[in-house]
């Protein structure tokens, strides 16, 4: 029983230490009756706090290892300022269920594994991991033995956790967005998620230095009940060259839903897409199968035959990642110095609207040569006569 128990997570398995990670020693002492294993002060002390020692990570991917897991929770927990027991790894040893994707770290002190629960939710390998107490945490003695609470002054920004910024953005429906396009506002990844419904917080996770999208958010809806839905709808959705990850934040993967919910999914679906496709400036334009890109080519490049035909060919195969790409239209300039309309700019015409509307959504704003894209449907009957001076 305490075997089956131990393999479901239940009881904590043994620990085997890392190498070169604190590995304890335990001294033989010789006595009148010979040599006698003594387990020393600090040793019993250790033994006697493990269980407030230790938090459970589950969730993991699986690729990660004993070494990786110790190596990324001592790195965070350095850069929250979580450390505080001297200088030095956080993290003493680590045993990982790879069946079951879950891990229990053990830290240094009990200050510092409380500490590390203020990282549920924090990305490791691509996506969340639930931190949590293991079953055998007693919190009447934990208390006796330090703090039971993460430290309220924990720099959680460093490692893109943002609670206090982004209220409401706490307990189990809390959404973890990932795999969004870095070039995605805050307003385009708020417009696609509030389909469902208004949200209680959101927070797109950004680099401290540059202000730009890590390509992840964080959301929780007003309405919890819309959260399993929003999810079965928005995850595996193709944005461009990325793939979205919607999910809770502390379940590793999407339930399947009912199958009398299916349509209500697909509609949804269809309604956040095409809410986030219609970009400030263009609501009320309806999609057309046809695309203009602008900001993408310059006369000079369209010159020369081979750098022309290059782009040509580079242009379809980019572009025909979205859908079925039935024409490339580059307008060239005339040897003759006399102007032609809709040089400068690349036309694309897709098999149906969905193609054209997913090439736009991956295209604007994408950087090409320095220059950032704009992307806008185009009137398929101009495109039809040869009219591009749109």
């Amino acid at each position: 029983m305490y075997k089956e128990e131990q393999c479901n997570g239940q009881v904590p398995g043994p620990s085997p230490a890392i190498p070169g990670m604190f590995q304890n020693m335990f001294p033989m002492a010789s006595g009148q009756f010979g040599a006698l294993p003594v387990m020393p002060v600090q040793a019993m002390t250790q033994q006697a706090t493990r269980h407030a020692r230790r938090v459970y990570v589950g969730g993991l991917s699986p690729t990660a290892n004993e070494q990786t897991v110790a190596t990324f929770f001592s790195h965070v927990m350095a850069a929250i300022g979580g450390n505080t027991a001297g200088p030095g790894d956080a993290v003493v040893n680590v045993y990982i269920n790879h069946e079951k994707k879950f891990a229990f770290v053990e830290m240094r002190s009990v200050e510092e594994a409380s500490n590390a629960m203020a990282l549920d939710g924090i990305i490791f390998e691509g996506a969340p991991v639930k931190v949590r107490r293991p079953s055998d945490y007693n919190p009447s003695l934990a208390a006796t033995l330090g703090p039971s609470q993460p430290n309220p002054n924990l720099n959680l920004a460093a490692v893109g956790l943002n609670p206090g910024s982004a209220g409401g953005l706490e307990g189990p429906d809390r959404i973890f967005v990932g795999g969004l396009p870095y070039y995605f506002t805050e307003a385009q990844v708020r417009e696609l998620l509030e389909s469902f419904g208004a949200l209680r917080g959101f927070d797109l996770v950004k680099d401290r230095e540059t202000g730009n999208s890590k390509g992840y958010a964080f959301c929780v809806y007003q309405d919890l009940s819309v959260t399993d839905i929003a999810c079965a709808a928005l995850n595996g959705i193709k944005m461009g060259d990325k793939t979205l990850t919607v999910r809770r934040a502390n379940q590793g993967q999407i339930q399947p839903k009912p199958e009398q919910e299916s349509v209500l999914l697909h509609a949804q679906q269809q309604i956040a897409l095409q809410r986030l496709m219609l970009q400030p400036g263009a609501i009320g334009t309806p999609p057309t199968k046809v695309l203009s890109l602008t900001q993408v080519v310059t006369e000079e490049e369209l010159v020369n035959d081979e750098d022309y035909e290059d782009i040509l060919e580079d242009m379809r195969i980019e572009c025909g990642k979205f859908g079925n790409l039935i024409s490339v239209v580059i307008p060239r300039p005339n040897p003759n110095g006399e102007p032609v309309a809709g040089v400068g700019k690349v036309f694309l015409a897709y098999d149906d609207t969905e193609s054209s509307t997913r090439a736009r959504a991956g295209l604007n704003g994408r950087k090409f040569g320095g220059n950032q894209v704009v992307a806008s449907f185009y009137s398929e009957d101009k495109f039809n006569q040869g009219e591009f001076d749109g």
